[in-house]
């Protein structure tokens, strides 16, 4: 009997010696959640391609390849201005969300929208985020439209406005690899096609990255 009770303590001495052990592991997949980032926009977000050909997707990829842990979800719905994007975001935007790429406004600019309808929807979807504390890269957009190089400024410095005023990350224009270059534009001349998002992705990676640093610091 005392044999047999002297094995039992010895495995439960054994056993409490991988406690910390186990602890510390535990903690240390705690600490690599993967970090999550909505990307929400219009058509060029949503993409017009295959879906693995689409931003959201091929930027997650990115990361993941430069071996960051990270989701990307895409919350781009076609035909979105920014008040309709602020309307649907604390349904996209859940409360499980570590930072949001921002890229509204194409549409707003494309169908001639004055410039402060467009900022205040964008000032009321940062308020909202930085009030939830989350991180943000606001991006901004470039249009060839009917309306003319001054609608086009106004809505340029509209932008860097708002990303000063918030202090967010800022990309002056999502769209601007793919712009002039028709072989990496669809068939509409509008929207990128997939080599194009891959140019855009590339673009934009450097900035997206400093954006997962900024929610990181404030988890």
């Amino acid at each position: 009997m005392k044999s047999e009770f002297g094995n039992r303590l010895a495995a439960f001495a054994v056993a409490l010696c991988f406690v910390p052990g186990w602890i510390a592991s535990n903690s240390v997949r705690a600490d690599e959640r993967a970090t999550k980032i909505v990307m929400i926009g219009d058509s060029l977000t949503e993409g017009k391609v295959a879906e693995t050909d689409r931003i959201p997707i091929q930027l997650e990829f990115a990361l993941k390849a430069k071996g960051q842990s990270v989701s990307v979800i895409n919350a781009g719905v076609g035909g979105d201005s920014a008040a309709k994007g602020l309307a649907r975001l604390n349904r996209v935007v859940k409360d499980d969300t570590d930072a949001v790429i921002v890229a509204l406004g194409w549409w707003d600019m494309s169908r001639g929208l004055d410039p402060k309808v467009t900022r205040a929807a964008l000032a009321a979807i940062l308020d909202n985020l930085q009030a939830r504390k989350v991180a943000v890269l606001l991006c901004g957009v470039r249009a060839h439209t009917q309306f003319g190089d001054e609608h086009e400024k106004a809505f340029a410095e509209m932008f860097a406005a708002l990303a000063r005023e918030y202090n967010v990350l800022f990309f002056p224009a999502i769209n601007g690899a793919v712009l002039d270059n028709a072989e990496l534009n669809a068939v509409d001349g509008l929207h990128p096609n997939a080599a194009g998002n891959k140019a855009i992705v590339a673009q934009i990676l450097p900035t997206v990255e400093a954006l997962i640093d900024r929610a990181r610091s404030r988890s």
